[in-house]
């Protein structure tokens, strides 16, 4: 299957969620996805097409760290949607890769997300809480990060906030 992957643009919108909401079996991500378009800077949202439809979507939010350090700008991985008659075959892995190669250009310097450590080391991401990092809540032990250039959270270490839409839509 041939997949392009490119920015969102407006007329992408009403796609997007019926994908994100496909992929999810509920609204709850989609509605993030809508909320984080709203109030999230920088951002970056990506799609994935297969003969001109969207098939996928990913976005990528800034993350605030609390710490006693400074730290550097840091981003979320959060939703990554495929829709599941797309799914197991690569359109992820395409969003992915492509939305972390982008994310430097964008001043991040790393990359947070909860998810299942077994897929997402793929990218390179690793387990969050022993470099000194936490999530609140239940999701803390599935927290990874990926350092853009290594050593960059050198010396950083707190809980990490995601964006407020998170918390707006009840996603956190």
């Amino acid at each position: 299957m041939k997949v392009r992957v490119r920015p969102e643009i407006a007329a992408d919108r009403d796609r997007v969620f019926a994908v994100v909401e496909a992929a999810f079996g509920h609204r709850l991500e989609a509605d993030l996805v809508d909320a984080l378009r709203r109030s999230a800077s920088p951002q970056l949202s990506l799609v994935a097409e297969a003969h001109g439809v969207v098939v996928g979507h990913v976005f990528f939010s800034p993350v605030t760290i609390e710490s006693a350090r400074p730290a550097p700008p840091v981003a979320q991985l959060s939703p990554v949607a495929v829709l599941p008659d797309h799914q197991r075959q690569g359109v992820g892995t395409r969003l992915i890769r492509a939305g972390l190669s982008q994310c430097a250009a964008m001043g991040w310097r790393a990359v947070f997300l909860v998810g299942n450590p077994a897929y997402y080391s793929r990218f390179g991401f690793r387990m969050a809480g022993p470099s000194g990092f936490s999530y609140p809540g239940p999701h803390d032990p599935y927290l990874q990060l990926l350092e853009l250039s290594s050593g960059v959270l050198s010396g950083v270490g707190g809980r990490i906030r995601l964006h407020p839409a998170f918390v707006e839509v009840g996603a956190e």
